[in-house]
């Protein structure tokens, strides 16, 4: 217990090196739209009270929604940089996860306010009076939030920021909103076609289509998604590269914050090393796989693998041949065959595709009983979290 202590200490203490600039980074990044927002709301309000444009005035209160939907990233920012404590060991990292989804719960309300007061608008429609300054205004606005969405969702994804992305891809829509009512504008004044009403109504659909997916998106990693494939391959192969390791299984990665990824893992080694080679091995694993890929093993497991039993390797391949004869068995590993003591023991992963995972598991261990007559068979099975194989 102490050693995964201290090694959460150094990853924290490590990954806190870059955290200053990253944050700086964001808060920067999200002051520029406090106030580009702050303005365009302004300006926007101004045309909206003076035209009586239904969708102007939306768009201002979008544009506040976007304003206060910076200072949140702010705020989330500042939070999820407290260090560690004895309550949270593992930092506060995941509080940026909580301020995505206030950000993405404003934009949903956004979306409905804007849809409601459209549907308003339907009912009673009222003709806006629009003027080439006023016009000129939303225009700038257009640019404006096109150029500021570009910007917060590039440095969100260059510093892995969720607030980020999500206010940089609201600045967008905003700019779609903006856009529509250029046209509509354009419409009414050429051909005298009332349908800003309509028109901002599906824009609004399309804002909560959007504030849902933000919304899911988020409470998908709040609740823990599984391992990027990409990442857990590189990881297994950096393991494996190790001598004498013969395969890396169990691959569990925890995030507790863009800037704060831990995870355990087994690997095979053969079964004559000894305690402190295994502990020298396991350490090495453990630095070499931080520097490379930034993720904490906090715990290594060990399988050991048959060097001394001449029927262990027949033994193994019979195995094999029952688990992964059924389309729903990914792997077999873990494999240990005991001559002497009538003891065999092995790992089964079994895809969520199974219908019953749990009858397939006992199905296959009946199988094993009968292909190993007078053994112990101790078999464990596996989740299937999203590895390379």
């Amino acid at each position: 217990m102490a050693d995964m202590d201290r090694k959460i200490g150094r990853i924290r203490k490590e990954a806190a090196a870059g955290g200053p600039e990253r944050d700086a980074q964001i808060v920067r990044t999200s002051l520029v739209g406090v106030a580009a927002n702050a303005v365009l709301a302004g300006l926007k309000a101004f045309v909206g009270l003076v035209t009586g444009s239904i969708a102007v005035t939306m768009d201002a209160v979008n544009n506040l929604s976007d304003a206060a939907s910076s200072l949140i990233t702010i705020v989330g920012t500042k939070l999820a940089a407290r260090q560690p404590d004895r309550e949270h060991p593992f930092g506060y990292g995941r509080v940026e996860y909580l301020s995505a989804m206030v950000i993405s719960l404003l934009v949903l309300y956004a979306g409905v306010t804007a849809f409601t007061e459209s549907m308003k608008r339907i009912a009673d429609p009222v003709a806006p009076d629009y003027t080439a300054g006023s016009l000129a205004i939303v225009a700038v606005g257009v640019a404006v939030k096109l150029l500021l969405g570009r910007y917060v969702k590039g440095v969100g994804r260059r510093v892995r920021s969720d607030s980020l992305i999500n206010s940089g891809e609201d600045a967008r829509l905003d700019a779609v909103i903006s856009a529509s009512t250029l046209l509509a504008a354009a419409l009414s004044l050429l051909f005298g076609l009332r349908i800003e009403a309509w028109l901002a109504a599906a824009i609004a659909l399309f804002i909560i289509r959007s504030g849902i997916g933000m919304l899911l998106d988020t409470l998908s990693r709040l609740l823990g998604e599984r391992a990027d494939a990409a990442l857990a391959g590189a990881i297994r192969r950096t393991v494996t590269g190790f001598e004498p390791v013969s395969g890396a299984y169990d691959l569990i990665l925890n995030n507790y914050g863009p800037e704060f990824n831990s995870g355990s893992i087994h690997i095979e080694v053969p079964d004559t090393m000894t305690a402190n080679e295994l502990d020298s091995l396991s350490r090495r694993i453990a630095d070499e796989v931080y520097l490379k890929h930034g993720v904490a093993l906090t715990a290594i497991g060990i399988y050991s693998v048959n060097t001394r039993d001449p029927g262990a390797v027949k033994a193994r391949e019979k195995a094999r041949e029952i688990a992964l004869g059924y389309a729903d068995v990914l792997q077999l590993h873990g494999f240990y065959f005991d001559e002497r003591e009538k003891r065999l023991r092995f790992d089964l992963m079994i895809g969520f595709g199974a219908k019953d995972r749990e009858k397939l598991f006992e199905e296959i261990c009946g199988r094993m009983r009968e292909a190993f007559p007078g053994y112990d068979i101790q078999a464990a099975m596996d989740t299937d979290l999203g590895e390379e194989r």
